[in-house]
């Protein structure tokens, strides 16, 4: 079982470490909150449902799952809407992969450029956060399909520090957020080149 120390709380990620379904979710989380609020997201549906499994998720009433999801601490800035998004991602896994989330990454033997497509097939992961996602599959997880740095693109590399999957302890999670101020000031900075009306 790998240890991971996304959601920097030993509880939480314990529970990433053992559940790729709740590293998934995790995953699915990471936007518009801290890192490690995201990552311990999981932990709290755990807590409040007794278990983390995705046949459960998905066959949970909605409006009780987004209740559960809105408990303060809620799981997310925006819960109902995610509440929503979890219950997708879990159907998902129950109807493709009978529940087992693993299945994403062994069912057929994948290599890296399907793991990626299967990946941004998911409800809530775009082109980027598939690329993350396998990036920390292979960093951290053990999940090393043949192709799978070139199929993460720049999140891949060895030595970055950009990305969750760069994330072994309190200090890379400061050099990881120090990255993403950075590029995010990058991008303001960036003068936004605007077309001219057509005539």
């Amino acid at each position: 079982m790998p240890k991971l120390q996304l959601a920097q709380d030993p509880a939480a990620d314990a529970l990433l470490g053992s559940n790729p379904f709740a590293l998934l979710v995790g995953m699915l989380l990471d936007q518009q909150v801290p890192m490690e609020t995201a990552f311990a997201g999981p932990k709290k549906i755990a807590e409040r449902m007794g278990g983390f499994d995705a046949t459960q998720i998905a066959d949970y009433d909605p409006d009780k799952f987004a209740a559960l999801c809105s408990e303060r601490p809620a799981i997310h800035r925006f819960p109902g809407s995610m509440a929503k998004r979890i219950q997708a991602l879990a159907q998902v896994i129950v109807d493709q992969y009978d529940g087992d989330t693993a299945g994403l990454w062994t069912s057929g033997d994948p290599d890296g450029a399907e793991l990626l497509r299967r990946l941004k097939g998911l409800p809530g992961f775009g082109e980027q956060k598939a690329r993350i996602f396998l990036a920390l599959l292979g960093k951290q997880y053990g999940v090393t399909p043949a192709g799978w740095r070139a199929a993460a693109g720049e999140y891949g590399k060895a030595g970055t520090h950009m990305s969750i999957a760069d994330v072994l302890d309190a200090r890379s999670l400061e050099q990881v957020r120090s990255h993403k101020k950075q590029m995010k000031a990058a991008k303001t900075a960036t003068p936004k080149v605007t077309r001219k009306a057509a005539t």
